[in-house]
């Protein structure tokens, strides 16, 4: 084992010869750097570039079926749910994609329901001055739910399927970039909730769509019903994830409230939810006020179930309307793990494809899909297998944020796999950093926190001192796909993190760390060809202590997005009480141990 202080010491060879020579390659990893082995072919096929211009903002650029990069605003910034602003290419995206330099032959951009539509000029301007455009670029601008289409359709394994698009609010009326038999009856200032297909390799069909007219007093839609739910709760964007943990605590009948109205397509929010969803200081959670929590989790839990309970109802209705086997879902909504399990088990469809990133920042990948497919002609053969599609680490930048390391350990382990195993079966937390960035909000092991599943105060240590978060959050786990049906009810790979699968009895006391309240896990499976690390990581846990399953949350810190770069996760790693780093070849750990998680 090769170890140093800093990173010369005990080894005095050159850092990015080390990373060249890594012991860990004999694992069958590779390290993804800003470098990728192209064909004289691949080198041909056109550059198209897809850009998500409003909420949750977004760019991807591809080659031909093949993504060269994608990534959300928020992970360059460091600012959640960052959204789309003017000069974003020139300040934000340019220096961190590399590929923006070349000629680009298509461009698709997406807005949705803010102003920033109105600044179209402007945002010519900065293409024209920022890019490189080909003399036959094509250009389009395309309505909210149409790239939503375009990135769950084409990059799923289905030929043909039935498509469900369910947010909050999306193009209005006059904006819209397809073809819908009721858009001609209807205001143009009305915006799209929810929208619905029947699709195949050959031909799109839009079925329906829900649409609110704008009127703050007759509030409508799945995706609308679900941000009050979260705003009566919780401050701010993206708390959805909170009220599907507090749910399970709750009493969904202890508020008497009604369900959903359900016609068809169309969501109806009754009276008796808007009133209440109004009353944000009764349940407005604080996490000093023990006295209201049950008050406030059965509002979640009413809501959850309401929610829930409601899609069921349009999926059904989109089943009997096409006759599909096969579902995409995408939309924010789509982060709903609880739903999507009922989803798959309580509707005629036989399979459902969710992707990884289903709400807005996933629509950049369905513009350039739709510059692909629509612009230039191009079959889709990229299929979302996994979501590792951020711009790859560069060698300079470890060996940077390495080098500036003198407060910390850094080792180059000739067992890393079995350095990290040890650590975790004595319940110290090892943060991981390897590859490619996720692009979607789930962290699948490239930027991610782990820890032993054995033990349930290893995730209230995380969600307290590491995550700095509410307890009642639940850590989801990883598991061997040959193994998964011994500690939960699924039976089918889950490699993206969507749905949450009921924990078997017998299982729910070996692995308590990852089994919520609910006896349920928003599992990721790890099948033979996925992550290699990942999978290593497993079998050797596996081997050591005879469970194939790990906890896995996302490596970040409180109201920050996930880790991007080499120098935020080592500063992530020394502001948390995380007891190591891997950053493969190399092993990180503080020159002071932070304490272990204890039972209390």
């Amino acid at each position: 084992m090769k170890r140093f202080d800093t990173p010369t010491v005990g080894d005095t060879r050159p850092l990015a010869v080390t990373l060249a020579d890594a012991p860990w390659r004999g694992l069958g990893l590779s390290m993804q750097m800003n470098q990728h082995e192209e064909s004289e072919e691949a080198m041909d096929e056109p550059i198209i570039l897809g850009i998500n211009r409003t909420q949750d903002a977004s760019i991807c650029l591809m080659q031909g079926s093949r993504v060269i990069s994608a990534i959300q605003k928020e992970r360059l910034t460091r600012h959640k749910h960052h959204w789309g602003k003017l000069d974003d290419l020139r300040k934000v995206y340019r220096q961190a994609l590399a590929g923006l330099d070349r000629p680009i032959d298509a461009v698709v951009e997406c807005y949705s329901s803010d102003a920033e539509i109105d600044h179209l000029g402007a945002y010519e301007q900065e293409l024209a001055e920022v890019l490189r455009l080909s003399p036959d670029c094509k250009r389009a601008r395309i309505s909210h739910h149409v790239s939503h289409l375009y990135s769950v359709f084409h990059p799923s394994p289905f030929d043909a399927a039935a498509v469900m698009i369910v947010d909050g609010q999306g193009s209005p009326v006059s904006d819209f970039t397809e073809a819908w038999a009721g858009a001609a009856a209807v205001p143009p200032h009305w915006r799209e909730v929810s929208s619905f297909y029947s699709v195949d390799r050959q031909c799109i069909e839009c079925l329906d769509k829900q649409l609110w007219m704008r009127d703050e007093q007759r509030l409508v839609g799945l995706g609308m019903f679900y941000f009050l739910l979260t705003q009566s709760m919780f401050r701010g964007e993206g708390s959805e994830g909170k009220v599907m943990g507090l749910a399970p605590h709750g009493d969904p009948d202890a508020l008497g409230l009604p369900p959903l109205e359900v016609d068809g397509a169309q969501v109806t929010i009754p009276s008796a939810w808007v009133e209440i969803l109004r009353q944000r200081d009764r349940f407005r959670y604080s996490s000093g006020d023990t006295a209201r929590f049950k008050d406030i989790a059965n509002l979640a839990a009413a809501g959850q179930r309401a929610f829930e309970e409601a899609l069921l109802q349009v999926a059904r209705w989109l089943h009997a309307r096409t006759g599909a086997d096969n579902l995409c879902f995408a939309g924010g909504t789509g982060l709903n793990c609880s739903a999507n399990d009922r989803l798959l088990r309580e509707t005629p469809f036989r399979r459902i494809f969710i992707p990884p990133a289903p709400s807005d920042a996933g629509t950049a990948i369905g513009c350039a899909v739709y510059g692909m497919t629509e612009l230039l002609g191009l079959p889709c053969e990229w299929r979302w297998r996994d979501d590792y599609l951020g711009p790859p680490p560069r060698a300079a930048d470890i060996e940077a944020a390495l080098q500036a390391s003198d407060d910390l350990i850094v080792e180059q382990p000739d067992d890393l796999v079995g350095r990290v195993v040890d650590l975790l079966a004595q319940t110290r937390v090892v943060a991981l950093y390897q590859g490619r960035s996720e692009f979607g909000p789930r962290a699948l092991g490239h930027r991610s926190i782990l820890g032993d599943p054995r033990q349930g105060y290893v995730r209230d240590w995380i969600n307290s001192k590491v995550k700095e978060r509410e307890w009642f959050r639940p850590l989801a786990p990883i598991v061997l796909l040959e193994h998964a049906d011994r500690y939960f009810d699924i039976r089918r790979p889950s490699p993206f993190m969507q749905f949450a699968a009921p924990v078997r009895p017998e299982a729910a006391n070996i692995i308590p760390a990852v089994t919520h309240v609910d006896c349920t896990a928003r599992l990721q499976t790890v099948a033979e060809h996925d992550d290699p690390l990942l999978r290593a990581l497993l079998l050797a846990f596996e081997a050591r202590t005879g469970v194939p399953v790990l906890l896995n949350t996302s490596f970040n810190r409180k109201e920050e997005p996930i880790v991007e770069t080499p120098a935020e996760a080592l500063e992530t790693f020394r502001r948390t009480p995380m007891h190591a780093l891997a950053m493969p070849p190399f092993l990180v750990r503080k020159r002071s141990e932070p304490e272990l998680p204890r039972q209390p």
